[in-house]
C-alpha cells in the first residue's frame, strides 16, 4: 500500500460509501436533534455497549432528564435506575460531573481540550462531540470505521493508532463530515462487517455472564430499590453464583468507585 492516498480513489470510496449510505441510513434517536447535550449523551452511552441496546435507554434517559441542566442536578439513584441496563455504571456517574462541569462553565465545550477536561470524556468522544454536534472537519475511528478503512484497501490491520487517524483524515469528506461519520459506521455495520471482512477489532470486550461487571450491575440494580441493605441480604438477593469474599471486594471496589457508600448501620445504599 503506497504511502500517499490517490484522491481520485477517496472521491470514488466517498461517493460509493453516500451512495449506499443515502438509500440506507439508520434512523437513531440521537441523529434526529444532534444537539450537543444529546451527542454527549449518546457517545458516553455507546462507550463499549451496542446501538440496539442504547437506542430504547438513549429515550428513556432523555425523558428522565431533558436538559444538562436536569442532569446536573439528578439524584444518583434515579440516574443510576435510569442507566440500569447499559453496563459500567461508573459512566452514568462521569455523565453526571461533566454534565455539571458544562452547567458551572455556562457553555458548552467546543474544543478537543476543553471537551476532554470533561469527566469521563476521553479523545475518540471529545472529537465525535464535534463532529456530530458542530459537524466540524475532524476525522474520528472507531472499530467499524477502522474495518471500513482496512478493507477498502486504505489502512492495513497493523498500523497504529495515529497512522489510522492520518487515513482518517486524509479521506474525510469536508463539509459533511457527521453525515460522513454516520455513513461510514453505518456501512461498517451494516455491509463491511467483521464477518464479511473476517477483518478483527484491536480487543475484545471480555465475558459478561458470570463476570464480576455481570455481579456488580445486579447489585446496583438492588441497591436502587432499597433504602439500604446488608451484605448477607444482598447474597440472598443475588441471582448469580458469588461467595462472600468476593462480594466484599466488589463492594469495596463500588465504594472507591464513589457509586455505593457504606451507612453506620453496616448497610449499603447508592452514594449520595
Amino acid at each position: 500500500m503506497s504511502d500517499t492516498i490517490d484522491q481520485d480513489e477517496v472521491e470514488a470510496f466517498q461517493d460509493r460509501v453516500m451512495d449506499w449510505w443515502s438509500e440506507n441510513a439508520r434512523d437513531l434517536p440521537w441523529r434526529r436533534n444532534p444537539s450537543p447535550y444529546n451527542v454527549l449523551v449518546s457517545e458516553i452511552m455507546l462507550q463499549q455497549t451496542q446501538v440496539s441496546r442504547v437506542s430504547p435507554k438513549f429515550k428513556e434517559f432523555m425523558e428522565a432528564f431533558p436538559t444538562i441542566e436536569t442532569l446536573a442536578k439528578a439524584n444518583t439513584k434515579h440516574l443510576l435506575k435510569v442507566w440500569s441496563g447499559l453496563g459500567y455504571n461508573r459512566r452514568a456517574i462521569w455523565l453526571k460531573e461533566a454534565a455539571q462541569q458544562i452547567v458551572e462553565r455556562n457553555e458548552f465545550p467546543q474544543t478537543v481540550n476543553d471537551l476532554q477536561s470533561l469527566k469521563g470524556v476521553g479523545p475518540y468522544t471529545s472529537r465525535s462531540v464535534l463532529i456530530f454536534a458542530f459537524n466540524r472537519d475532524l476525522a474520528a475511528v472507531d472499530t467499524n470505521i477502522r474495518r471500513v478503512l482496512i478493507a477498502s484497501g486504505f489502512a492495513d490491520e497493523n498500523m497504529s493508532e495515529k497512522e489510522l487517524q492520518s487515513v482518517a483524515d486524509s479521506v474525510l469528506l469536508k463539509g459533511r463530515s457527521r453525515d460522513w461519520h454516520n455513513a461510514l459506521m453505518d456501512y461498517g455495520s451494516q455491509v463491511l462487517t467483521s464477518s464479511s471482512t473476517g477483518i478483527s477489532p484491536t480487543s475484545t470486550q471480555s465475558c459478561y455472564e458470570g463476570s464480576s461487571r455481570q455481579i456488580r450491575g445486579a447489585i446496583i440494580r438492588i441497591l436502587t430499590e432499597t433504602e439500604g441493605i446488608r451484605l448477607q441480604g444482598l447474597i440472598e438477593k443475588l441471582d448469580c453464583d458469588v461467595d462472600q469474599p468476593e462480594l466484599e471486594s466488589i463492594m469495596k471496589q463500588l465504594v472507591s468507585d464513589g457509586l455505593v457508600e457504606l451507612a453506620t448501620d453496616d448497610r449499603f445504599r447508592i452514594a449520595d
